[in-house]
């Protein structure tokens, strides 16, 4: 090998080395997004003493109307605990989730409800949140949904009726116009 094709080796090498370099150096300065725990829904999570609250929100469909909260609750001790939410203006229900088990408040057949939810749709209300058997109390912020989205419509409280839905009478099929109230016949 003369001079010439050694210097070209080399180059090669060293072409081949920094492309290496540059291919994994990449985990190396950016985090790995499968390391981050993060709510991967509309709701939030948050760990209450044993409690673990999964993909929690509240359904409404307005500030000052009856809000039913939604999602998973993980009870990882040993005994059963009593899971107490207090929202705006004093409301506040209770749920009972049995030791190592979880309860999913949207099966429930007694929804927890708050009897005003203290937040329009898209905003996070405060609630306090306390669990009985070690006494842990967190407050923690919860999203409001309303009804406009169909998956949440039946869990909207009873008698409540969807923000932003269109009712029979103001809805017109494509190519008819909807009369005028005051027009004549």
């Amino acid at each position: 090998m003369n001079r010439g094709q050694r210097g070209k080796l080399a180059m090669a090498a060293a072409a081949l080395s920094v492309g290496l370099l540059a291919l994994t150096g990449c985990g190396y300065v950016n985090a790995q997004q499968t390391s981050h725990q993060y709510a991967a829904s509309d709701g939030i999570r948050a760990d209450v003493g044993p409690l673990q609250l999964r993909n929690m929100l509240i359904v409404s469909s307005g500030e000052n109307e009856p809000g039913r909260v939604i999602g998973a609750v993980y009870n990882s001790s040993s005994k059963d605990v009593k899971l107490t939410l207090k929202g705006a203006e004093g409301s506040q229900t209770e749920v009972s989730v049995k030791k190592n088990s979880y309860t999913l408040l949207n099966d429930s057949t007694d929804p927890a409800t708050l009897s005003t939810t203290g937040g329009k749709a898209g905003t996070l209300v405060d609630v306090q949140v306390t669990e009985d058997g070690t006494n842990v109390n967190k407050p923690v912020k919860i999203p409001v949904v309303d009804g406009t989205l169909k998956e949440y419509q039946q869990y909207l409280p009873a008698g409540s009726t969807p923000t932003g839905t269109a009712t029979p009478s103001e809805t017109a099929t494509p190519g008819e116009s909807t009369p005028s109230p005051t027009a004549s016949h």
